[in-house]
């Protein structure tokens, strides 16, 4: 999975005359990028500033400590969006599904590594990212069930919700085989993630 933004950091400032919500996006970008490429202990707020072109003390004045960078670039790079721009088919449960994982995959590789850094290596025993990662995967696994079109009772719906929360765990390991081992490309990530999708939402469907 390759990252949507680059991930060569400035050798030096790169000054130019921002707008308020430009700089944000300019710092949580840089953030996003040094999360992504190092420890948290590693980065620094000199350089999250410097790649981002601004003064650093514009870091503190946007987003405060470290800590909170950090916490926002979790937020930024796990919760699902929602897929409004998205047409998704209204034909069988597999077509469906095979663009719901065709988006989903397009979404995910818009962060590349900082989506595994956080996600899957970042939460240790930290309870308030671990709270963050927690109700991103709840609203992932709501806009699934919504782009699938799922259909059924409260019960069926909530057992739904909980199988693909636990898909996502797989979402996220074989991910992480094609993108850090290079074990799985990317076409037998999406077949198993199709696959697998399918019989999750057929079994909750049919309380097997």
């Amino acid at each position: 999975m390759s990252s949507s933004v680059s991930t060569q950091p400035a050798a030096e400032p790169r000054w130019r005359r921002l707008g308020p919500d430009e700089r944000r996006t300019a710092i949580l970008t840089a953030g996003i990028r040094a999360f992504g490429e190092q420890p948290y202990s590693a980065v620094q707020m000199a350089a999250v500033a410097a790649d981002a072109g601004v003064a650093r003390g514009l870091v503190n004045h946007y987003f405060g400590t470290k800590r909170e960078l950090y916490l926002d670039v979790v937020r930024a790079v796990m919760f699902v969006p929602e897929p409004d721009e998205v047409h998704l088919p209204t034909g069988t449960l597999r077509r469906r599904v095979e663009a719901t994982v065709d988006w989903l995959m397009t979404v995910l590789a818009a962060h590349g590594r900082t989506w595994l850094a956080v996600g899957v290596e970042g939460a240790g025993g930290d309870p308030e990212v671990r709270a963050i990662l927690d109700e991103a995967d709840h609203k992932a696994a709501e806009r699934v069930l919504d782009a699938v079109g799922f259909t059924g009772s409260v019960t069926e719906r909530a057992n739904a919700l909980a199988a693909v929360r636990a898909y996502g765990g797989m979402v996220k390991a074989a991910v992480r085989e094609w993108v850090d081992r290079g074990s799985l490309t990317q076409n037998q990530v999406r077949t198993l993630l199709c696959e697998t999708l399918v019989v999750v939402l057929e079994t909750s469907r049919s309380g097997a």
